[in-house]
């Protein structure tokens, strides 16, 4: 009964020790995985912030108006080449 009780023992107690060593190595690759995906986060936000950078320099309307001006040859309408049409 006592050599029983001591082999129950030391499987669960050799059977703990493998669920530690497994929990810490799981816990080792979640954690490489954590900071590399952190590390993606942040390069995505640093890429976000040039993207918006360059859309705001690209929207600016003085920006367009002289590319519209210059590239296309395009003005504001005269006065009397504006035809107003009404119900």
């Amino acid at each position: 009964m006592m050599r029983v009780l001591l082999t129950m023992l030391i499987v669960l107690n050799v059977a703990t020790a493998i669920g530690i060593v497994y929990a810490r190595h799981k816990h080792r690759v979640l954690f490489v995985e954590l900071t590399r995906l952190e590390k993606d986060r942040d390069e995505l936000n640093i890429e976000f912030g040039r993207l918006q950078l360059e859309q705001a320099t690209v929207a600016e309307s003085t920006r367009i108006d002289a590319m519209a001006r210059g590239k296309l040859d395009m003005k504001f309408p005269e006065a009397t080449d504006v035809v107003v049409i009404r119900p």
